[in-house]
């Protein structure tokens, strides 16, 4: 395994992958959850991530189901100080509304805040959240007020670090410039849908949870900003016949670019989903990647592509295809 530091040199030490849980006690059983959280943890993983609402929309589902297997896992293995654990706040849904939409979301206003830090950290069994994503842009409310609502967290020791979670980089960028006029703490990691390909223009719905290059810039000018990316291997796309591109892929400009994928894997020996991996990895706004597996062989996978170089040109052909 390889590690780094969370949000500039004062941050956490965490893997150089993160493990995603999002599917973990809905529609993959505890067994297997457990089974591939000890391998990660074996192999040296020791960054894992879930959310305070995952996952809601599988029928019969509440939101509780991976932060409270996690927390039956951490206690099993007496885990939780050898692992960096990231939540968030923001998306799960509002009971008096019911729907799960954006727009039935708790929100970030203060009273949501310290509400989901506190159900969060009963779910878990714990008594602090290493990182504490804002997740989802919430509008309705004063962007300074969820600003401060987050850094009393930190303030209060209940929070080690705070990222953001499908934000525009704009309003992360206001966001940080808030905290940092008034004394506090403010966002240091951000989470973003990222992989190789890039989304078609013009698509009705709402990319902002899209990395572009204008985030990956402003990152990598930023180096107390950890970016990671969620949606890396696109639910297995790259590599299954019976896995359709998700519809924002499915556009002509992604022919070329999975072509040299595909030349590159061929050339290094490795599978495409590796080469994804590792183009993240390296790039000049280094990302981390949750990985998304159901399985323990997926997360062998993609633990292999720590191993995985890409040369310059390889690199450049991957950038420029």
């Amino acid at each position: 395994m390889h590690y780094r530091t969370l949000g500039g040199d004062q941050g956490p030490r965490i893997s150089a992958t993160c493990l995603g849980t999002l599917p973990f006690g809905t529609t993959v059983d505890e067994p297997t959850s457990f089974a591939v959280l000890d391998r990660f943890a074996e192999a040296g993983g020791t960054f894992v991530d879930t959310a305070n609402h995952f996952a809601c929309w599988v029928p019969g589902a509440t939101g509780d189901e991976s932060e409270l297997l996690l927390g039956r896992w951490l206690r099993s293995r007496r885990a939780a100080g050898r692992t960096v654990l990231a939540t968030k706040v923001g998306a799960r849904p509002d009971p008096a509304r019911g729907a799960v939409r954006p727009a039935d979301a708790e929100g970030l206003g203060g009273p949501a805040v310290r509400a989901g830090i506190e159900g969060s950290l009963r779910r878990l069994g714990i008594d602090r959240v290493d990182l504490y994503y804002a997740h989802l842009e919430d509008r309705s409310v004063p962007l300074d007020e969820t600003v401060e609502a987050l850094a009393r967290l930190v303030q209060d020791g209940t929070v080690g670090t705070l990222g953001a979670g499908n934000h525009r980089t704009w309003r992360l960028a206001e966001a940080r410039l808030i905290a940092a006029g008034r004394g506090l703490p403010g966002f240091r990691a951000v989470q973003q849908r990222h992989t190789y390909l890039r989304p078609r223009r013009g698509l009705p719905s709402d990319l902002r949870g899209e990395a572009d290059e204008e985030l990956l810039d402003y990152a990598a000018a930023h180096p107390d900003l950890t970016p990671t990316g969620y949606g890396t291997l696109m639910g297995g796309a790259y590599s299954r016949a019976d896995r359709p591109l998700p519809e924002r892929y499915d556009h002509p400009g992604s022919v070329a670019r999975l072509r040299v994928l595909a030349e590159v894997a061929a050339e290094c020996g490795a599978t495409v989903n590796q080469v994804v991996l590792a183009w993240l990895m390296g790039g000049p706004a280094p990302v981390v990647p949750v990985l998304g597996v159901s399985s323990v062989a997926q997360l062998d996978e993609c633990l292999a592509a720590l191993a995985l170089r890409l040369d310059p040109v390889q690199r450049a052909r991957l950038d420029t295809a």
